[in-house]
């Protein structure tokens, strides 16, 4: 069962990290990495999403065309969600949508940490027109560089895990979502160290397609 999975923006080591997560998440399905090299570097923000929208369309056609079972959209700000939807011959998920359905299944309330303030206002605006802003009523950035994160960096996890203690602090939420592909690199490490339950969206996608395409 062939899954899809591709990376909206040009960087190939983000595509390779969510790619290995994706098949560690789900090792029945066959997924297949690609990266969108006519996009921008990173997405931060809507003009990045906008900007990377219609390379991204064309993958998406080549992917149907080539009887992907599933579409995996690898930005959590799930760019071009609705527009791939409309024009793909199969289920296409977005890490973000994945990510939401998750964490309303396991608690009552959740929390997203993303990278820059940019992205706040369009995670946000996406938690609430499907329907969990109830459930996910905290979005914060840590104010890392999509880069920065991707890498891996202590820096990275040291501001990640900040946010978390300060919500946790004043919310006494205890699951967050780590609101970008990227977060894959530190989410062990997240996990590790702050001890809150942790959900990311590659993880909730790639198990969310194993669902979806199961056979009796």
């Amino acid at each position: 069962m062939a899954v899809y999975l591709i990376n909206p923006n040009s960087t190939e080591s983000m595509t390779e990290s969510a790619l290995c997560t994706a098949r560690a998440a789900a090792l029945e399905l066959d997924f297949i990495g690609w990266t969108s090299h006519d996009g921008p570097r990173v997405i931060e923000g809507p003009e990045d999403g906008q900007a990377s929208i219609p390379p991204l369309l064309v993958l998406v056609r080549q992917a149907s065309d080539a009887g992907a079972e599933a579409i995996i959209i690898a930005c959590f700000d799930d760019t071009g969600l609705s527009e791939a939807r409309a024009i793909a011959q199969c289920p296409v998920i977005g890490i973000g949508q994945a990510s939401f359905h998750l964490a309303a299944l396991l608690s009552d309330r959740s929390a997203v940490i993303t990278t820059v303030q940019a992205a706040v206002s369009v995670i946000e605006g996406n938690i609430a027109a499907l329907g969990f802003k109830k459930q996910i009523s905290v979005v914060e950035a840590a104010h890392v560089g999509v880069s920065e994160l991707s890498a891996g960096t202590a820096k990275a996890l040291e501001k990640f895990s900040d946010v978390a203690a300060n919500i946790n602090k004043r919310e006494n939420i205890k699951k967050f979502i780590l609101g970008c592909s990227g977060a894959i690199t530190i989410t062990e490490n997240f996990t590790a160290r702050t001890g809150f339950t942790t959900i990311d969206g590659v993880t909730a996608a790639a198990r969310l397609s194993l669902a979806i395409l199961r056979r009796p």
